[in-house]
């Protein structure tokens, strides 16, 4: 059975809820990433910021990305994933809630993100086509 821990990147690198989306737009081009998870002062996981908010939810909008904050940008709680969540669980979770992007958490801490490529490395081709079927396809 693969878990959610094999599955995933480890190492998932936060941008605190205070920093700007200029700071995250910086450290996702640093990191080579399309999201980054929101942490609050707590070091729990509070949200996530794409490089798609950024464009539509600050600067289509006219807002300012050097002093927005990704605090004020992240949408409710995330969906989750518990690391020792299987490989079906996982898929599931990301279809259902149609995203591309799943949190992975041990112990209310964040431990890693699972993305579209971590899937395709993964898991099977018939999995991974399905879920694009599922997510990407109706998008």
């Amino acid at each position: 059975m693969t878990t959610a821990r094999e599955i995933m990147h480890s190492g998932a690198v936060c941008i605190q809820e205070g920093e700007t989306l200029e700071a995250a737009a910086r450290k996702m081009k640093e990191l080579d990433v399309g999201a980054l998870p929101v942490c609050g002062e707590d070091d729990r996981l509070h949200g996530i910021v794409t490089d798609r908010d950024i464009v539509v939810k600050c600067l289509a909008r006219g807002k300012d990305p050097r002093t927005v904050t990704a605090g004020q940008l992240e949408q409710g709680k995330p969906v989750t994933i518990d690391a020792g969540a299987d490989a079906d669980q996982v898929l599931q979770a990301m279809e259902s809630h149609r995203i591309r992007r799943l949190p992975v958490i041990d112990e209310h801490r964040l431990v890693g993100m699972i993305s579209e490529a971590d899937l395709a490395r993964h898991l099977s081709e018939d999995q991974v086509g399905h879920f694009v079927e599922v997510v990407c396809a109706a998008s």
